[in-house]
């Protein structure tokens, strides 16, 4: 059975997912219809991916019956309102990162699919890449030993005892460069740092009692693992046309998650579950609060 895919939104990031479907098999996997805030953009992203339809309004796609689930790939502070507007019309949702602008509107989503009964997966691609799912098994298998230390990254699923964010806002309130400490149970920590300035290393570490596990740069979408010293490659698929972002293909494995979910009659995947989009925009909120970033949706 194909999955019959609908595209929300005419925009860089969907052009890079509809290049990653087309990587998979299509008899498992086909775009049915496209739709933009103008008609002639899902016009032009229909003729550039041989998509059939084009609409220019999200309420025509929502309306298509011939859709099994809707890729919402336009900014985020507008995916609560289309998701909302998709799961309403009973279509299984895959909604880009992040899922929306605080928990209150996240919370406001995930009802939404649970009230529809509906599958929603929030778009976290780099827990599908392949070097990710090694990772998984190699702690799981102690590789590493006690894990103690994770640096740009968060132990999966588990909420912090305590976050300590620190760093440099703009005059316009924009947190330019943070750095975050978690400190979790049983004396672990996890420290990462973003910045909007300056160009960071983008690779991640991390280090339990018997080993480390370095994930080198661009670590989101990782295409390789050095484990104890010892490298090994995950290549991605190359693209049939021009990627607007880096390893781009790799959105192949969310989307066949996204299908071997809906194959199996789930409505949330548990790999990326509800409980842990909840947790992120939780841990995103709290250390906005900690640096005074708000957001007009703060006040509605």
């Amino acid at each position: 059975m194909t999955t019959r895919w609908g595209i929300c939104s005419a925009g860089k990031i969907s052009h890079d997912f509809a290049v990653a479907l087309k990587t998979l098999p299509a008899e498992d996997h086909q775009v049915v219809a496209v739709a933009a805030r103008k008609l002639e953009d899902a016009q032009e992203f229909a003729r550039k991916h041989s998509i059939s339809r084009g609409y220019g309004s999200y309420e025509e796609l929502a309306r298509d019956p011939d859709i099994d689930v809707v890729y919402v790939g336009n900014i985020h502070p507008y995916h609560l309102k289309a998701c909302l507007l998709f799961m309403n019309a009973k279509k299984n949702v895959l909604c880009e990162k992040p899922l929306a602008m605080n928990t209150k509107e996240v919370k406001e989503i995930l009802d939404s699919a649970k009230r529809n009964q509906v599958f929603l997966m929030e778009a976290v691609w780099t827990r599908f890449f392949p070097a990710s799912v090694e990772v998984r098994k190699l702690l799981a298998e102690g590789e590493i030993g006690e894990v103690k230390m994770l640096v740009c990254m968060v132990y999966n699923g588990e909420r912090p005892e305590s976050i300590q964010a620190t760093g440099v806002c703009l005059e316009t309130g924009v947190d330019e460069t943070v750095v975050v400490t978690l400190k979790f149970s049983e004396k672990r920590m996890a420290v990462f740092t973003y910045s909007s300035s300056i160009q960071l290393p983008n690779d991640a570490i991390i280090v339990g009692t018997k080993g480390t596990i370095q994930i080198p740069a661009r670590m989101w979408c990782p295409t390789s693992l050095i484990v104890n010293g010892k490298e090994t490659q995950y290549p991605l698929p190359e693209p049939c046309l021009p990627l607007n972002f880096h390893n781009s293909t790799g959105m192949r494995y969310e989307a066949e998650e996204v299908r071997q979910c809906l194959l199996k009659g789930l409505k949330e995947s548990p790999v990326m579950s509800h409980s842990d989009s909840l947790l992120l925009v939780e841990l995103e909120d709290e250390i906005r609060r900690q640096m005074g970033v708000v957001y007009s949706q703060d006040c509605q």
